[in-house]
Parts: C-alpha cells; sequence; structure tokens
C-alpha cells in the first residue's frame, strides 16, 4: 500500500535532539522512521454518532506517544505498517496539510464547520516541534476565522498560545487534554512517552491564563484500573482553569486488545485479571463493542456508577459537558479570496 504515495527522509540523529524536552525521561529505544506524505485532502468527515464532531484534521499519522490503548493504532495498517511498536516509531507527515486546508476553505461547499484537531493521533506529538504543520494549520483557521476544538496530551501546545488566542478572540476555539490518570507512574507504564499529567495541567492552566477556553477529557475511562482517579482529575484541572468535561470509555479492537494486555501484564501484572473483568462487565460480557452509538460508552450498572461519579463531580465543580461542537460559525472568507472556488462547488 506504501507505493508512492509516503517519502522515507534522512533521520540524521542531530536533528531530533531538541525534541527530547516533550518527553518525560530519555525518547524511546527504538529507531525513529519519518515518512513525509503529500496528501490530496486533509479535511475529514466523520459519520459515527459516538465522536462528538464532525470534521477533523489529523497532520500526523502513527504517535510517538506510544499510548498502549490507542484506538488509532489498527489504522497504521492502511500503509502496511503494524498497529504495535511501528505505530509509535514510524511516523507519518501530511506536509503540505495547511495548504491543503487553506484548499478546502475556499470551496463553495464549505459551511465554516467546527475543525477538531485531530480525530486520530495527537497534533502536537514530538515531531511537531520540527514541522509545526497544526500551527501552519491553526494560522490558516485564523485566517479564515473557523472555529477549532484541539485534543492533545502535549505540553507543546504553549508554544501556540498567540495564535490559539487570537483564534479565541476572532473565532471560536476550545482546547482539550487528554488526562486519564492523576497517577504519574501508571501514565508512565500506559502512556510511556506522553508528557506527565503535571506537564499537561501546567499547559491547562497556560492557555487558561491567555484567555482560551479549556477542557478535560479524562479518556479513555479503563474499569478496573482509573474510574477512581476521576474525582481527582476533574478537580486538578478545574484548578488549573478547565470548565467543561468529558470521557469516553476504553475501545479495544482486536490489534489494540492484544497490544493493551501485552503492555498491562508487562507493567501492572496484578492488574491484568481485574481490568479484564471489568470491562466485560460495562461491555456485555465482551471486551469491545464495534457498533455505532456504543464504542465510546459501556452498559450496566458498574458503567452507570462509573458515569454517575464522573457527573456528580462535574457538577459539583460547575464544569460544563464537552464544548467542542457548536452550531454558530464566525467562518468568513478573506475578501481578496472570496471569489476563488477551487473546486467549482
Amino acid at each position: 500500500m506504501l507505493g508512492m504515495a509516503l517519502r522515507p527522509i534522512v533521520n540524521p540523529p542531530h536533528r531530533w535532539n531538541a525534541l527530547q524536552h516533550e518527553f518525560l525521561d530519555a525518547p524511546p529505544p527504538a529507531k525513529l522512521e519519518v515518512f513525509e506524505e503529500e496528501a490530496k485532502s486533509v479535511l475529514v468527515e466523520n459519520e459515527s454518532p459516538d465522536v462528538g464532531f464532525r470534521w477533523s484534521v489529523n497532520p500526523y499519522r502513527g504517535c510517538i506517544h506510544g499510548c498502549a490503548y490507542c484506538y488509532a493504532r489498527p489504522s497504521h495498517q492502511y500503509w502496511d505498517f503494524g498497529a504495535g511498536t511501528d505505530f509509535e516509531r514510524k511516523i507519518v507527515v501530511k506536509v503540505n496539510a495547511p495548504e491543503r486546508l487553506r484548499e478546502g476553505f475556499l470551496k463553495r461547499s464549505w459551511a465554516g464547520d467546527s475543525v477538531t484537531f485531530s480525530g486520530n493521533t495527537d497534533c502536537y506529538q514530538p515531531l511537531e516541534a520540527e514541522y509545526r504543520i497544526t500551527r501552519r494549520c491553526l494560522e490558516v483557521c485564523h485566517e479564515f476565522r473557523n472555529p477549532v476544538g484541539i485534543i492533545t496530551k502535549s505540553a507543546l501546545i504553549r508554544r501556540d498560545q498567540d495564535v490559539l488566542a487570537a483564534l479565541a478572540r476572532d473565532a471560536r476555539a476550545a482546547v482539550y487534554f487528554s488526562i486519564p490518570f492523576a497517577d504519574a507512574a501508571m501514565t508512565r507504564k500506559l502512556e510511556p512517552w506522553a508528557p506527565a499529567p503535571q506537564a499537561r495541567w501546567d499547559a491547562m492552566r497556560a492557555l487558561a491564563g491567555a484567555g482560551i477556553p479549556v477542557g478535560v477529557s479524562v479518556s479513555p475511562i479503563i474499569p478496573g484500573l482509573n474510574e477512581s482517579q476521576i474525582p481527582e482529575i476533574l478537580k486538578r484541572s478545574h484548578d488549573a482553569g478547565a470548565r467543561s468535561a468529558f470521557h469516553i470509555l476504553l475501545r479495544l479492537p482486536s490489534e489494540v486488545k492484544d497490544i493493551f494486555f501485552e503492555r498491562l501484564a508487562a507493567e501492572l501484572p496484578h492488574r491484568v485479571n481485574r481490568v479484564r473483568h471489568a470491562v466485560e462487565d460495562v461491555r456485555g460480557g465482551k471486551l469491545n463493542d464495534p457498533r455505532f452509538g456504543m464504542r465510546m460508552r459501556g452498559t450496566g450498572p458498574r458503567w452507570e456508577a462509573i458515569a454517575r461519579l464522573f457527573d456528580v463531580w462535574r457538577r459539583k465543580l460547575g464544569m460544563e459537558p464537552s464544548g467542542l461542537v457548536d452550531a454558530a460559525t464566525t467562518f468568513r472568507r478573506p475578501s481578496i479570496q472570496g471569489a476563488l472556488f477551487p473546486d467549482g462547488k
């Protein structure tokens, strides 16, 4: 499937040295391979009722953060890469994403819906420090006053505080930090190369201080592992400026299931059976439910108790549900380009 669509690049060691600040400890003990792609388009329309947004942009394929539970892992197989270590080490960069986004906004059919970065892998993973693809896309969004939502684990987003503040002022912007664990040690075991929770709260506080609406995604909820941490995550996020919150349940499609339990057995062996049984308890006796409308939430008394715990604390703190989707738009085409519609639609 790779064909001519991807272009592997030379990765001299010194080029990535400056990116090590994004890792809590040393970088991953593996060779990083970067592939550059000239994308045909970058605006992806979502038709699943499980996801709370219609349009997304994914500047990168694969993710160096290496989260064991990431539901995006199987998508890497479309490029003949594996869902395991390949997903973490072979990263595809859509080098022309800003240009393709501009083309999409110039189409007559574009109505100015909110665009979410990203629906798949983290748009602020370490390579963004070098490529600046996400920042350039956000600059295009600001030029067109197109509303934006961001979901990230990365403290690197603080670099773009200026353009995000401009978007919040002139259009609409919201940044959600994904924080499934308050426990830093547990974070390191299951999100090995993502920034620590405190780094995410520090970034959240910085953005909130700049007038950028921030929220928290307590996701994924892993029954038997992290539901007891929900109150602390919500409280510390509220203290850092978050005023909205949402959560989703762990998803374990076939490839992810094996990777997740292998990592869990290696890092937290005493939790494996407990987590397996708890997940089955909220998934009707299975480990995964692929049906539309059921992929992000569970069923049964245990899931109802988890959802109630989350909702009680969210309300207690005065936090709103997710604000990523909003029917209003501030979109407008720059007057000098207003008559340009590349596809005639």
